[in-house]
């Protein structure tokens, strides 16, 4: 148990260090894949379009000046706006595309859940309700007979 938190901890640094190094020196596909083309609407990397054809000549001077992620975003957002954002913020507004869809999955599976439980508990009911009242003695006592003379 020890040596998989240590796994587990050792995964994390990892992901994160990816992660800033991401940040700090960004790829063309990778900033491509994360704007939007203000023309059309496409991500800048499918869109062929002549102001995402010069988005892109930007991007590859900034990132061979050394920009980071962070920077190339806020100067395409200051000169094109928050459109040009492929993802949304997470602040404001705008965090509400990131907390809905979860929350819509979390109450789905509580109503399904719920669905799940009162369903069941009706059924047993049900089956109760079917069986009808007791067979008279006689006549079960005759039902037990036939059957033994069918099973012998």
């Amino acid at each position: 148990m020890k040596r998989v938190a240590v796994a587990l901890a050792a995964l994390a640094l990892v992901a994160a260090a990816a992660a800033s190094a991401s940040n700090q020196h960004p790829t063309q596909t990778e900033m491509e894949a994360d704007l939007v083309c203000p023309a059309c609407h496409e991500p800048l990397d499918e869109s062929s379009s002549p102001i995402a054809m010069q988005m892109k000549a930007y991007i590859r001077r900034f990132i061979a000046e050394g920009w980071t992620k962070e920077e190339i975003e806020n100067y395409f957002v200051k000169h094109l706006g928050p459109q040009v954002l492929g993802v949304p913020t997470t602040h404001g507004f705008d965090l509400l595309a990131w907390l809905l869809p979860f929350t819509g999955i979390a109450l789905g599976a509580v109503a399904l859940g719920g669905a799940a439980w009162l369903w069941s508990r009706n059924r047993d009911d049900d089956r109760d309700a079917r069986a009808g009242p007791p067979l008279d003695p006689a006549v079960e006592r005759r039902i037990d007979d036939e059957l033994a003379r069918f099973d012998g």
